[in-house]
């Protein structure tokens, strides 16, 4: 039975080089890192000019199976070159096979890439389509924040990409309307007991009412009874 070795703390030329390798090898490294990276940079040609946010399932399929294949490769001596050529080959074609195929059939596209969903109509949450997806509030009112959106009365229509991105359409500046804030520091304090008769938007689903001083008002929406002040800055940016 081999003894394993003991592992020297600070061994430089360990460190540095190895102890199982001749310096040589390091030329080999070189050529498999060279040929790694172009094969990377071959691949991603093939799927187009988007940025990273952008990526489709496809896209981000290929750079998670190919990323350890391709460092794997650059340094290990025993993975061969052979084995990783026929791995790009086969996620390349699989890449292309399922392109073609949500090309051809619509049903296999929203399938395997999803679609666009409405989340946001006329200033209101449409609660439903929200809880489809795998977002949050938090995330969805970010997301918001940075297109310099301040309540949900100045936005007509908003979509949750399949990409994962959200488009917003506005409304113009005299359309906007009373509509729920979305700054964390007022979200975060709804109330029930509605004090002075005024315009109030639901904290959940954003839909504003004329509220009378009182306890529990429900939202004719959706049925909640916890509310924010309304929001009816115009936005100018």
């Amino acid at each position: 039975m081999e003894i394993p070795k003991l592992i020297q703390p600070l061994d430089w030329k360990r460190i540095w080089l190895s102890d199982e390798l001749p310096i040589a090898f390091l030329l080999e490294v070189a050529f498999r890192s060279t040929l790694m990276y172009v094969l990377i940079v071959l691949t991603l040609r093939i799927t187009g000019k988007r940025g990273v946010k952008q990526l489709s399932l496809f896209e981000l399929t290929i750079i998670l199976s190919l990323g350890s294949a391709a460092g794997d490769a650059m340094f290990y001596h025993d993975v061969a070159l052979l084995h990783v050529l026929m791995v790009f080959g086969i996620v390349i074609l699989l890449y292309l096979g399922f392109n073609r195929l949500t090309e051809q059939s619509p049903r296999a596209e929203r399938w395997l890439e999803g679609h666009a969903s409405c989340i946001i109509e006329e200033g209101i949450l449409n609660i439903d389509a929200f809880n489809k997806e795998n977002l949050t509030f938090q995330e969805l009112f970010g997301e918001m924040r940075q297109q310099h959106v301040e309540h949900l009365g100045q936005v007509k229509k908003l979509y949750l990409e399949a990409t994962g991105e959200i488009s917003v359409f506005f409304y113009e500046k005299e359309q906007v309307k009373p509509g729920m804030p979305i700054f964390p520091e007022i979200i975060s304090k709804p109330f029930q007991t509605i004090v002075k008769t005024g315009e109030y938007a639901c904290n959940k689903c954003g839909k504003c009412q004329k509220l009378l001083p009182g306890n529990l008002h429900k939202c004719s929406n959706c049925q909640n009874h916890q509310w924010l002040n309304a929001c009816t800055a115009i936005r100018t940016t």
